[in-house]
């Protein structure tokens, strides 16, 4: 069974609109694109995290997929990034496209939801999204995505689209990676790890073991 796998850059008030360029998604006046360029360096393996598409089928929503439409496919051949998402099977949620005209693209029928649950179903390449925020919080409540790449920038954007809005549903997430880039970059990644588990530091006496947790937590803390 593939998985599903999500990859995005997000501020730190966790919006990811047009992180690539001013003019790469202006929808609803947003006005700071480009905000991640001036952080890049070398330690950000766009490959290990999926940005590129390697060994990957994407999924992606349509406004992404016609930023990406009208980049990549006039890149250089050589280009590493562009050779693999050029070469990719691309599926394609939209409402409104009934032709795509980038190479190896195809429209997701009828509820998206469910289409994506058909292709996890198939053999293959594990499906990747890369952006796509609509599209990834249509699909979160339903518990299909399987990996979170997210790489935290350390700027703060107000206003814009973000990776998670408030039709999220409840969950916990594992962190199973994380690496900090020389510019304050924090790559990490997650997986599914159940529903919230709560609880309250009022209550019954504490044991000994207890104690000493709440204690390492209060350190940690302040």
């Amino acid at each position: 069974m593939k998985k599903l796998i999500v990859s995005a850059f997000v501020s730190l008030d966790g919006i990811m609109q047009a992180p690539g360029a001013p003019e790469e998604d202006p929808t609803d006046g947003f006005s700071q694109g480009g905000w991640m360029f001036n952080f890049a360096d070398e330690s950000m393996d766009l490959s290990a995290s999926g940005f590129d598409g390697k060994n990957r089928e994407l999924v992606l929503g349509r406004r992404t997929y016609e930023i990406f439409e009208a980049y990549w496919p006039y890149q250089p051949d050589d280009h590493p990034v562009a050779k693999s998402l050029n070469a990719a099977k691309k599926y394609v949620a939209s409402h409104s496209r009934t032709k795509l005209h980038w190479n190896n693209s195809t429209l997701l029928p009828g509820d998206v939801t469910q289409a994506i649950i058909a292709l996890k179903a198939q053999a293959g390449p594990d499906l990747q999204i890369i952006g796509s925020s609509n599209l990834i919080q249509t699909l979160q409540p339903a518990s299909i995505i399987d990996e979170y790449n997210v790489w935290i920038f350390p700027v703060v954007l107000g206003l814009g689209k973000r990776l998670f809005s408030e039709t999220a549903k409840p969950s916990a997430l594992q962190l199973i990676h994380s690496q900090v880039s020389s510019t304050g970059v924090v790559m990490n990644s997650y997986v599914p790890s159940g529903d919230i588990r709560s609880g309250n530091f009022a209550g019954s006496e504490p044991s000994e073991k207890e104690l000493t947790r709440r204690k390492k937590i209060a350190n940690s803390v302040w």
